[in-house]
């Protein structure tokens, strides 16, 4: 059953979004709900099927949308997608970084040049992504006003706020995305009135990155050890995005917004309640009944 959305369907309306990723998973949903809600949307991805794909399926709900092939770790094709979408739609108001590449690893087994490619794509692509679309999205930019900047946000994860087994190079380019955004909400910010923020999602269920990481073997054992652990969906990351896009969120600014259900929280329950409470009895009736020792006087 699909979701209704709360926000009202207009909350987007004559807004420009440019969405690296957006044509599958969390990106796509993104896409979807922003169009939905009254925005035109630009997509960025590698793969033409993927874009032609996910185009039509944003056509189908009547939502102006185009597709442009391009690849995040190179600036030229940063530069010409933020251009093209800016000649389509008149300008930008909303870049959303959802490109990322993952898969799981222990460190010895992984290679530097699959860290790199993996902090190419998600650390040094978002920052590549915001520095072509700066001139287009501050303040005073083509289509906007002199006093009112647009919107960046970089999709994040936890893995990086404790530690994570097998994903050292996804915590350590997530780690990297987090800094971007809070620099750049400071700098970008004060100088160009634009709101920088990121989202860390949960394990969101059908997802790549969740068919990847957490096959279903791995995730019916997440509750032992993590339990606030259940599956997020695509619409939960959708809804938080369009509320740190519109004017709901328009005080908000250099925030990473955890979406997982609490779950980077969880430590798993060592003692259960009842044996706490009888534990709790037992050494509060041993420190009653021992005695008090008074220590010899050195007089």
């Amino acid at each position: 059953m699909e979701c209704v959305s709360p926000f009202k369907s207009d909350i987007l309306k004559g807004k420009v979004a440019l969405l690296t990723g957006g044509g599958s998973g969390i990106g796509l949903e993104i896409s979807t709900q922003f169009g939905k809600h009254g925005a035109s949307v630009a997509i960025m991805g590698r793969r033409k099927a993927v874009l032609d794909s996910a185009v039509s399926y944003l056509q189908s709900f009547g939502i102006p949308a185009i597709g442009l092939q391009g690849d995040v770790r190179k600036q030229e094709d940063a530069k010409r997608v933020v251009e093209l979408t800016v000649k389509q739609f008149g300008k930008l108001d909303i870049l959303v970084n959802a490109a990322a590449g993952n898969f799981l690893v222990s460190p010895e087994d992984l290679s530097p040049n699959g860290f790199r490619t993996v902090l190419d794509i998600d650390s040094v692509g978002t920052f590549t992504m915001c520095h072509e679309a700066l001139n287009y999205i501050k303040k005073g930019g083509p289509g906007r006003s002199s006093t009112s900047g647009g919107m960046i946000l970089n999709i994040s994860a936890t893995l990086h706020y404790t530690a994570s087994w097998y994903q050292i190079h996804v915590a350590a380019a997530k780690a990297a995305v987090d800094a971007v955004t809070r620099n750049l909400a400071l700098e970008w910010g004060t100088d160009y009135d634009i709101r920088v923020n990121g989202i860390a999602p949960g394990p969101i269920g059908d997802t790549a990155g969740m068919r990847k990481l957490g096959p279903e073997e791995i995730s019916n054992k997440s509750k032992e050890y993590m339990p606030l652990y259940k599956l997020g969906e695509k619409y939960d990351i959708a809804m938080a995005a369009l509320y740190l896009a519109s004017d709901a969120g328009k005080y908000i600014n250099g925030t990473i917004m955890p979406v997982d259900g609490g779950l980077w929280l969880s430590r798993p329950r060592h003692l259960p309640k009842d044996a706490v409470k009888e534990l709790s009895r037992t050494v509060e009736k041993k420190s009653r009944n021992a005695p008090v020792g008074v220590p010899p006087s050195k007089l």
